[in-house]
């Protein structure tokens, strides 16, 4: 069946079932071009662990941060948090180079940069606990006394240097 043209419009005359299929093909063709442009993107996994005993750390904040081609981290970001055994997941990360920080309360903020460029990846984050801090106001008595290197005579100051002596 063939449609009407409007007088007003000015429109030409199309047959229904033609003007369709030309709108369905410019909505496929609009769709095929988009998904042709997206970038590969990657689902990743993480488990987040004691370092001492190999137990999942719960609720620990995952943050991922995308990095530029000068290792420059770039704005915006994504905050997971771990479940109960330790593990989270993103899907949808474009391939590149990812900056992963893990932080816990109790734990080192864990930091280090991966190149995203398989489908999946899994990444496996060991937490360690905290170095002692060394203050100037505790006794340090019982310590051993660390050898400074400036208190060390240089060997080549006790060798002739074949120069004569001030005397």
């Amino acid at each position: 069946m063939w449609a009407v043209s409007n007088p007003v419009g000015g429109g030409l005359a199309m047959p229904l079932s033609l003007k369709s299929l030309v709108v369905v093909a410019a909505v496929v063709v609009v769709l095929g071009a988009t998904a042709w442009a997206q970038e590969p993107t990657a689902e990743l996994n993480f488990l987040v662990i004691k370092d001492y005993n190999g137990k999942p750390v719960r609720n620990a904040a995952v943050v991922l941060h995308p990095v530029n081609a000068h290792g420059k981290q770039g704005r915006g970001g994504f905050e997971l948090k771990t479940d109960s055994q330790g593990k989270t997941n993103f899907d949808g990360v474009p391939y590149g180079k990812l900056r992963v920080q893990v932080l816990a309360p109790g734990f080192q903020t864990f930091g280090e940069d991966y190149d995203v460029k398989s489908p999946t990846m899994d990444i496996k984050v060991k937490l360690v606990l905290p170095q002692k801090q060394y203050s100037i106001y505790e006794d340090h008595a019982n310590e051993p006394k660390k050898e400074n290197p400036t208190d060390k005579k240089d060997d080549k100051d006790d060798k002739d240097s074949g120069a004569p002596k001030p005397q």
